[in-house]
């Protein structure tokens, strides 16, 4: 089986391949490029969002990889997100809609809510939409046939349940910060009790996420946190097989069943980041891996503190 055939099934029979190239902090220059080189790799899933403010240079992308006959658009799995806005109440329909333009799509082959807290377009207010009503928009949407899956990002468990028990479509994936040092081990055996695939992002603890700029040009205050890439157990599993410590870091996700979307605009990362299937990471170095019993969220998404659907309001008690 080649690297660009291993796929996740979805509970609907969509079939989602393992490893796609993640996008987030991908300027419009720099994402043609990746997202060229990454496909051109055997990447065959692209992650996006509307929040990235790259869809419409990725929608180039994709147009000229199909121009040049290395892809046809079938080969292709392309996920983009709804913002806090756009999750608002009767905003999905035209911001997918949206998306599809800039994307140069029919379709996209997932869509997700990227948070459950619904503000107002410059998020200087908070809608109290209940995930329910977010779902069901998701659900009309699949339904028109606008998105081939529908998923959600940093919902908790509890309103991945609510919106599962209206009885519509259900969640097909939920992406979240998973990784070594935050493994969330409940939120996975939840979503597989519920035929939810699972998503990771962050898989190498987001290094980069220190030089995330707002659009203002502001730098964010992130919270000290050990590197992955240098933890000693990472180290010597990577000599044993050797490859590199982020090698060995995707791959224990991998090996847990998970699908993952490393980020990078460096051609040789990019190619680093595809080349994990030659090893596997065994259960029980997995369980080795896990003994610093180290846990940490990275992404606090403090902008949905004092929503009434806070995903994370029991963890900052």
């Amino acid at each position: 089986m080649s690297p660009s055939t291993q796929t996740i099934t979805l509970s609907n029979g969509v079939k989602m391949p393992v490893v796609g190239l993640g996008t987030w902090q991908s300027s419009p220059e720099e994402v043609i490029a990746a997202v060229k080189a990454a496909v051109k790799s055997g990447y065959r899933l692209i992650d996006t969002a509307s929040g990235y403010h790259n869809e419409e240079a990725i929608g180039t992308a994709i147009k000229q990889l199909i121009e040049e006959g290395v892809v046809k658009r079938d080969d292709l799995f392309i996920t983009t997100k709804a913002w806090t806005n756009q999750i608002a109440p009767g905003k999905l329909e035209s911001a997918l809609k949206e998306s599809l333009q800039k994307l140069q799509l029919e379709y996209v082959n997932l869509y997700l809510a990227h948070m459950p807290a619904a503000t107002n377009d410059d998020m200087s207010q908070q809608i109290a939409s209940p995930v329910e009503d977010i779902w069901r928009q998701f659900d009309a949407v699949y339904k028109a046939g606008l998105t081939k899956a529908v998923g959600v990002s940093n919902w908790n468990n509890e309103q991945i349940g609510r919106a599962l028990a209206l009885g519509v479509t259900p969640v097909h994936n939920s992406q979240v910060e998973l990784h070594l040092y935050f493994s969330q081990h409940d939120h996975v055996d939840f979503c597989k009790s519920h035929n939810v695939s699972v998503t990771s992002y962050a898989t190498l603890g987001s290094p980069g996420r220190v030089n995330f700029k707002l659009p203002n040009g502001a730098k964010l205050e992130w919270a000290p946190a050990p590197s992955e890439l240098q933890d000693a157990k990472v180290l010597s599993i990577a000599k044993k097989y050797n490859k590199t410590p982020a090698q060995v870091l995707l791959r224990y996700v991998v090996d847990r069943g998970i699908a993952i979307i490393p980020k990078s605009v460096n051609e040789s990362r990019i190619k680093e980041n595809f080349d994990i299937f030659d090893f596997s990471v065994s259960p029980e170095e997995i369980k080795k891996l896990e003994e610093s019993k180290i846990s940490q969220r990275l992404f606090a998404q403090d902008f949905m503190i004092g929503h009434p659907e806070d995903a994370f309001a029991n963890e900052r008690k």
